[in-house]
């Protein structure tokens, strides 16, 4: 018995959400996913026992992206999950892990040993983000901290479970998109706070405080952030519809059609796994700041993979007060930004490659699938090979353009919303809402002609 099949083997006795044995109704769908995320903004809301205080600012806008919220139940968010494939991810593409992703047999090993890896890492990052200084527990309590932030992300792995099989979409992406709106809208209408002990310090959302400097003249860039937040949704939604036509055959008579091979072939996931590298590699260079030899490289890491947010509006502003000579004082944020962008293209990048061989979505799987469903290309043999040939055309090339077009979007987000969002967590959650709409249009259509959902399931 090889390592994997140990692994495998292990994975059988963790603890399981059993696949319903009917398909559920869309009605009961729709509770499941309801009930998911209701639980998820209730993790959100329960303090750690035995803290002292937390540091949940210093991760910034990527706390968001992991669904996560610093100094409650949900500390790690969905670290741990999505740390593990990002690590099986690398150790299969890198050769260290022999698995063919392509059979059904390797992708049922790849889950079932991520979800044990998933399990460690749970305590692994409870114990990470404990003594990293980001939770700052009561004298004695580290290990109840720890016990605490390891269950609330095994609640969130068994949640994700919980959706992927009686929900619509996933867990992971409800959890992000529920995350990023709470944290948009509550930013944008949030009324003043006002300490009656000082009252200069009342803050309030962009709208309050767009109020308030009518006193003062008018901010209309207050506004930017949403300006783009709208740009972002509309060239996403553009994006969903642009594709590649590959002519395709079917049957003995010929019948024509096409097989649309979309820009955003990807999807979102390789911003997802980019954004959850980059949070874990900020936690560990906390954590190895003071470690010789160690602690500068994690600390130059660091550097790299921090966007710069903002920074857009600070450029305004000092052309606008000083031309062209004010933006000399940005140099180091502008340089920063520059190569923290190039970074995210080429991590996007890779997991974007990684993620369509995983998931079975490579040119050799598709013509596979194709070929079985009795199609092929027409004026050319009927042969599995020449559908893979046409196909390597076309995929690869569309893999690499959708990594770097939403990594590109991602980031120059980034730099445009400000305090109330980021480029990353818009782009993810238009994403996965849209995906969201379109299973639901499809259960809907389902439900209305059950006839339908023969077609579809085949």
């Amino acid at each position: 018995m090889g390592f994997l099949d140990s692994l495998e083997s292990i994975s059988k006795y963790l603890p399981e959400i059993k696949s319903p044995a009917a398909k559920p109704t869309l009605q009961k769908k729709l509770m499941w996913t309801g009930l998911a995320l209701v639980l998820f903004f209730a993790l959100g809301n329960i303090t750690l026992w035995g803290l002292d205080k937390s540091a949940g600012d210093r991760l910034g806008a990527l706390q968001t992206l992991l669904a996560s919220d610093v100094g409650t139940l949900i500390t790690a968010g969905i670290g741990p999950i999505v740390l593990a494939s990002i690590i099986l991810q690398l150790a299969v593409g890198s050769g260290l892990i022999n698995l063919d992703l392509h059979s059904q047999r390797g992708r049922a090993q790849f889950q079932s040993v991520q979800k044990l890896l998933a399990i460690i890492l749970c305590f692994f990052e409870g114990a990470v983000y404990t003594f990293s200084g980001m939770l700052l527990p009561l004298p004695g309590m580290a290990g109840i901290i720890i016990l605490q932030v390891a269950i609330g992300s095994l609640i969130l792995l068994y949640l994700d479970e919980i959706v992927s099989k009686y929900g619509i979409g996933s867990g992971i992406g409800l959890f992000i998109a529920g995350g990023v709106s709470g944290q948009f809208f509550w930013r944008v209408i949030r009324p003043p706070i006002i300490n009656p002990l000082r009252p200069e310090l009342a803050s309030g959302g962009i709208i309050a405080e767009f109020i308030a400097s009518m006193s003062t003249g008018v901010n209309f860039l207050l506004f930017l952030p949403i300006v783009v937040a709208i740009i972002i949704f509309i060239v996403i939604v553009f994006a969903e519809g642009m594709h590649v036509n590959i002519p395709i055959t079917m049957g003995a008579k010929g019948t024509g059609g096409r097989f649309p091979v979309k820009l955003l072939y990807v999807s979102n996931m390789p911003v997802i796994l980019a954004a959850a590298l980059f949070a874990n590699l900020h936690l560990w260079a906390d954590m190895a700041a003071q470690i010789p030899f160690i602690g500068p490289v994690m600390g130059a890491l660091k550097w790299a993979t921090t966007s710069q947010y903002n920074l857009f509006y600070e450029i305004i502003v000092q052309v606008g007060s000083q031309g062209l000579a004010g933006l000399g004082g940005l140099t180091p944020q502008i340089l920063q930004a520059a190569v923290y962008v190039v970074v995210f293209i080429i991590i996007c990048i890779v997991f974007g490659i990684f993620w369509v061989q995983m998931g079975g979505q490579g040119p050799d799987a598709v013509a596979k699938q194709l070929q079985s469903s009795g199609m092929y290309i027409p004026g050319f043999r009927r042969d599995e090979r020449i559908i893979q040939r046409v196909l390597e055309r076309y995929i690869p090339t569309i893999t690499i353009l959708g990594s770097i077009f939403v990594a590109l979007l991602a980031a120059f987000g980034d730099m445009s919303l400000g305090g109330i969002s980021s480029g990353t967590g818009i782009l993810l959650t238009v994403g996965i809402v849209y995906r969201l709409y379109e299973e639901l249009a499809r259960e809907q259509m389902i439900a209305m002609h059950p006839l339908l959902g023969k077609l579809f399931k085949g």
